[in-house]
C-alpha cells in the first residue's frame, strides 16, 4: 500500500465488522467512500478489547453476537470490493485472534482476500519482528502505532514505519472526547520531523472543530468513536428495509459534516 505522495490530510474512518450485521457493515462502509474517506479501517471484534473504550466496545458486542470472527472480517473485504468499495482497507485486529489463527495463516489469508494493510495495537513495536516480516513477505504492512509517552522510542518507531504512521492523540482508550491534548500539536511535529511515510492521528477525534485543528499538523485523522456511536443510534433503521437508505443517507451526511474541514 503506497501512501507516499498525499496531497491532502486524509480521512480514514474506523468501522467494525459485523455491525450491526456483516451485509449492512458492506454499505456503511461504501457509503463512507462516497462521504470522501481515502482509507477504511475495518475493527475485529474481540471480547477482550484493551484499546477500546465503551462506544466500540459496545460495537464489538453486537457484531460478536453475529457471529462474526477474524477469518470472517477477512473474507468480508472481498465482499466489499463486489459491492464496489475501491479504497484501501486496514484490518484493526488484537494480537490474540491472530494467534490462534497462527500467523503465517493469517498473512495468507489477507493477501488472499485484498486486505492492505494490519494495525495490532497491542503488539509493542519491539515484538514485532515477525508480523514485520511476514507482512513485508507478503506485501501488507504492519502499520504502526506512536503515542506521547513514546518519548525516546518515537524515532526508533517513526523510522522504521510502513504504510503510515498512526498517532494516539490521548492517554487511555478510544472515545468520543470534548477536548484534545494542548501538547498535541508539538507532538505531531516531532513525529513528522523522523516519519518516513505519512502521520495520522487518531483516538477522541469527534467533531469537525477538531478536525480543523489538527489539519494542518498531520497528514490524516482517523474518525471512530463518533462513527460508531452514529451507528449505535442509528442501528434500528439501518436493519428496518424500508428505513435503510434513509438511515445510510444520515450516517453519510454525519461523515461529511465531521470531515467538511479536509476539503
Amino acid at each position: 500500500m503506497q501512501l507516499l505522495t498525499v496531497t491532502k490530510p486524509m480521512f480514514i474512518p474506523f468501522i467494525v465488522a459485523g455491525d450491526p450485521r456483516p451485509d449492512i457493515t458492506i454499505e456503511l462502509a461504501l457509503a463512507l467512500q462516497e462521504a470522501g474517506a481515502d482509507i477504511l479501517e475495518l475493527g475485529v471484534p474481540y471480547s477482550d478489547p484493551l484499546a477500546d473504550g465503551p462506544i466500540i466496545q459496545r460495537a464489538a458486542k453486537r457484531a460478536l453476537r453475529q457471529q462474526m470472527t477474524l477469518k470472517k472480517a477477512i473474507e468480508l473485504v472481498p465482499e466489499m470490493r463486489k459491492k464496489g468499495v475501491k479504497i484501501p482497507i486496514i484490518l484493526f485486529t488484537y494480537y490474540n485472534p491472530v494467534l490462534q489463527l497462527g500467523e503465517e495463516s493469517f498473512f495468507a489469508l489477507a493477501r488472499k482476500n485484498e486486505v492492505n494493510g494490519i494495525l495490532i495495537p497491542d503488539l509493542p513495536f519491539e515484538e514485532s519482528e515477525l508480523i514485520r516480516k511476514l507482512g513485508e513477505a507478503t506485501g501488507i504492512p504492519l502499520i504502526s502505532l506512536v503515542a506521547p509517552t513514546s518519548k525516546k522510542r518515537i524515532e526508533m518507531i517513526a523510522s522504521n514505519a510502513q504504510g503510515f504512521l498512526y498517532c494516539v492523540s490521548s492517554l487511555g482508550v478510544t472515545g468520543v472526547r470534548d477536548t484534545l491534548p494542548e501538547t498535541l500539536n508539538d507532538f505531531l511535529t516531532e513525529v513528522k520531523r523522523h516519519s518516513r511515510v505519512p502521520v495520522v492521528v487518531g483516538f477522541g477525534i469527534s467533531t469537525s472543530e477538531q478536525v480543523s485543528m489538527l489539519k494542518n499538523y498531520c497528514d490524516g485523522v482517523v474518525i471512530g468513536s463518533a462513527l460508531v456511536q452514529k451507528i449505535e443510534q442509528l442501528n434500528d433503521l439501518l436493519q428496518t428495509e424500508e428505513k435503510k437508505e434513509e438511515a445510510l443517507a444520515e450516517f453519510r451526511r454525519y461523515a461529511r459534516s465531521l470531515t467538511a474541514p479536509l476539503r
